[in-house]
């Protein structure tokens, strides 16, 4: 019976403990894109509080479509309402982003939002793709 018992306890702790684990892991984002950028191969996740601060993690291929127009490419996020981070790209190239956004007066982020932006110069405002909004669940 102790057996028994011992068995169903560890069974527990193994199952509730991948229950951990999928909650941290990582999602699909959907296309982002706009005239002339893209964020493709896009996945998130919330890393624990003792992790970088529970930090909005987020990795994708940032890509220049607009080859012939001389403009520069970006991914911005926020969190909690902070200002936007800015991650540039590469003209007419593609990127790997890798990066964490946090805010460094709490112990861990709940909300953050993402774009896709074109720069378009000084004289033009830059075109950014509709803003999504993600929490932590």
């Amino acid at each position: 019976m102790r057996k028994l018992a011992t068995a169903a306890a560890a069974a527990g702790l193994f199952f509730g403990g991948m229950g951990v684990a999928a909650a941290d892991s990582w999602h699909g984002v959907a296309l982002f894109k706009t005239t002339g950028a893209r964020f493709t191969e896009g996945k998130y996740k919330w890393e624990p509080a003792e992790v970088q601060q529970g930090a909005f993690h987020i990795k994708g291929r940032l890509r220049d479509v607009g080859v012939d127009d001389n403009h520069n490419v970006y991914l911005q996020v926020k969190v909690h309402g902070y200002g936007w981070n800015r991650f540039d790209g590469v003209q007419k190239k593609d990127v790997w982003l890798d990066k964490l956004v946090h805010d460094g007066a709490s112990r861990y982020t709940n909300t953050a939002e993402v774009r896709v932006c074109q720069n378009r110069g000084s004289l033009h405002p830059d075109n950014c793709s509709p803003t999504r909004s993600y929490k932590r669940k």
